[in-house]
């Protein structure tokens, strides 16, 4: 990915649960009865660090498009990732200012389905030939309760990121499972106190969850139509383990490491600072513009036995329909068109956006050799979050970033710390109905 250069909805997923959680309630919306056939479709697309090159793929994308529907103009606004919770919100409550067709992170599906903000475009998505070849998990990420409601728009997940020149100098093998993992990291800071041997953070939620559903466990069980914790069973436990085991004087100290997110760990190796890191695909470029540039490769990361990947949290962004659109036909039609897979090679190549398409993604793997080790984790199976709007709670209240601090500080150990958070995560989940 260009490699995301806002850092990526992926990572930031917690940012955008937090800012919709604690965005305006809402009215619930209502689907309109009017569906014109001509007239000026309004879009909301997330404003980049660098708009120029999507800029450019999304003007090509609605030319094609407007020149496919007679008398169908297309108005596309760039609105702050900042702000577009508090905007998206809003504009659920007020039909006749709503855009038609909104970029949203793939971890507000549910939220804003609950919200009656969203179109429910599953015979479209259904009856869409370019459909069939959508990832398995970025589907997962626009379905709420068996129902579609948009199409997946981009997708991003992690790997081990390694020091070349580090391992070589200690003469370590890339580790191959976690617990070769854990004790290349003590062993590279032992031997280089200088180095983090593994950058990890307390507030790194996406970095800690590949532990955690290596292991077998899972965030949580879905019962009936809502959700229970399972962050407390002693399979998620024993991954909570293994992840906090890497905070300490033996590898990351936990007074520097326990407040640290994604965007640390990865600027951490960037920098030179650590000798190996969790970072996504979109996270190349900053690689490429950091100390380590030409020192560094990427494999998937290891999960418990020896040529198991750890399932990645597959985080991105999707395009959808608002329920209010005065446009319903025209605007599915644009939504294939901003997410189709003409659309999906062309961000890549300018923002380095991995495609949801297999097909596709296995193309750009071709001409781009730093995509290899992303495509093959999310063959191996990626994993989403639960799909209730309680999960933006859970992440707007830090419940698991607070859990692992409370066990990297001592405060307490791993099960009081777990069934804490369980207990937590329910009252979400509860609350969220």
């Amino acid at each position: 990915m260009k490699p995301l250069a806002r850092t990526a909805l992926p990572l930031t997923a917690l940012v955008l649960a937090a800012g919709a959680a604690c965005a305006p309630g809402t009215s619930g919306g209502g689907d309109s009865a009017k569906d014109d056939k001509s007239g000026t479709l309004r879009v909301w697309l997330f404003q980049e660090v660098n708009n120029g090159p999507k800029k450019k793929v999304m003007d090509a994308a609605v030319d094609t498009f407007e020149k496919a529907h007679d008398g169908a103009q297309v108005k596309i606004e760039y609105i702050p990732v900042e702000t577009r919770a508090e905007k998206i919100k809003a504009a659920f409550n007020d039909p006749k200012s709503a855009p038609d067709v909104i970029e949203y992170g793939n971890t507000d599906t549910a939220g804003y389905v609950k919200d009656g903000g969203l179109a429910d475009v599953t015979k479209e998505f259904g009856a869409w030939d370019e459909a069939a070849d959508t990832d398995p998990t970025a589907k997962e990420s626009v379905t709420v309760d068996g129902k579609i409601y948009g199409a997946p728009y981009f997708v991003g997940v992690r790997a081990l990121y390694y020091r070349t020149d580090v391992l070589k100098d200690l003469g370590v093998d890339v580790p191959k499972t976690q617990e070769e993992l854990v004790a290349t990291a003590k062993k590279i800071h032992k031997e280089k106190p200088e180095l983090y041997g593994l950058a990890v953070g307390g507030a790194y939620t996406y970095g800690a969850m590949p532990f955690i559903w290596a292991n077998g466990g899972e965030l949580a069980d879905k019962k009936g139509d809502s959700y229970t914790s399972a962050i407390d069973s002693p399979a998620a436990q024993k991954g909570i383990k293994a992840y906090t085991s890497l905070f300490g004087d033996t590898n990351c100290p936990a007074a520097k490491c326990a407040a640290m997110g994604g965007n640390d760990t990865v600027t951490a190796f960037a920098s030179g600072k650590a000798a190996m890191a969790i970072g996504g695909d979109f996270s190349h470029q900053a690689m490429e513009d950091g100390a380590v540039k030409g020192k560094y490769a990427v494999v998937p990361l290891p999960g418990v036995k020896q040529g198991d990947i750890a399932p990645a949290f597959a985080g991105g962004n999707n395009i959808g329909v608002l329920k209010s659109t005065s446009h319903r036909t025209l605007a599915v039609d644009l939504m294939k068109q901003l997410a189709g897979k003409d659309a999906q090679r062309a961000l890549f190549s300018g923002m380095g956006f991995l495609p949801t398409y297999t097909d596709v993604r296995q193309d750009v793997a071709k001409e781009e050799p730093f995509v290899a080790p992303f495509v093959k984790t999310l063959g191996a199976g990626a994993k989403f979050v639960p799909a209730s709007p309680g999960w933006a709670q859970i992440d707007a209240s830090q419940v698991l970033p607070t859990m692992f601090q409370e066990i990297v500080s001592g405060r307490k150990d791993v099960k009081a710390a777990s069934g804490d958070a369980a207990k937590k995560m329910d009252a979400a989940f509860g609350a969220a109905g």
